[in-house]
């Protein structure tokens, strides 16, 4: 993906020896992505504090944001990849986080996509650009076997923002007791002794 050319690189992040560390910034035509940082906190309090946004991500307390943002921070010095925070080139405000994560989905673990916008920024393609960088960066860049979505059964929109960014639908999860639907950028093939 040429927006991927600007990347910079983490330098010296603890991650496994078989992956390269994501690019701790890039450019895409719209957005602007930088790894996410402590100065970021006021950002993600923004985020969880946002009533139509809270509907998706949950409300959270200042605590429970700053915990978050510290289990961000460490996923991205453990992993080399994590949450990038989000700025509208065009307004240069922040527009909202997007970024790769480990996570556990009914036992299973997995690597999520997850992408937030500020309601100002949705509606104009800022989550489909973002989560198309984040596939990109998962598949190409980290060498992923795949990459899953979560969208809320009621969001056409979310849903609609996963496929157009190349997943496709593969199930039904409950997480933290609320039904979503799963999508996968590639649903593994099982070798045909296991599936007996």
């Amino acid at each position: 993906m040429s927006a991927l050319m600007d990347a910079t690189t983490a330098v010296g992040a603890a991650h496994p020896a078989d992956l390269e560390p994501a690019p701790t910034a890039f450019a895409l035509g719209r957005l602007h992505a930088e790894r996410l940082i402590d100065a970021h906190f006021p950002v993600l309090r923004r985020m969880h504090s946002n009533a139509q946004m809270a509907a998706a991500l949950g409300a959270r307390t200042a605590g429970e944001s700053l915990t978050s943002l510290e289990r961000n921070l460490a996923h991205w010095d453990r992993f080399g990849f994590g949450l990038w925070v989000l700025r509208d080139l065009a307004t240069g405000r922040v527009a909202g986080t997007a970024g790769l994560r480990h996570r556990d989905i009914e036992g299973v673990a997995e690597v999520e996509l997850r992408c937030a916008l500020f309601p100002e920024c949705w509606g104009r393609g800022l989550g489909t650009d973002a989560t198309r960088a984040c596939v990109t960066i998962g598949r190409d860049w980290l060498g992923l076997p795949s990459v899953v979505g979560l969208a809320p059964r009621a969001s056409a929109a979310a849903q609609r923002v996963l496929v157009k960014a190349g997943l496709v639908f593969e199930r039904e999860v409950v997480q933290r007791n609320v039904a979503r639907l799963l999508f996968r950028t590639e649903v593994p093939v099982l070798n045909p002794k296991e599936s007996r």
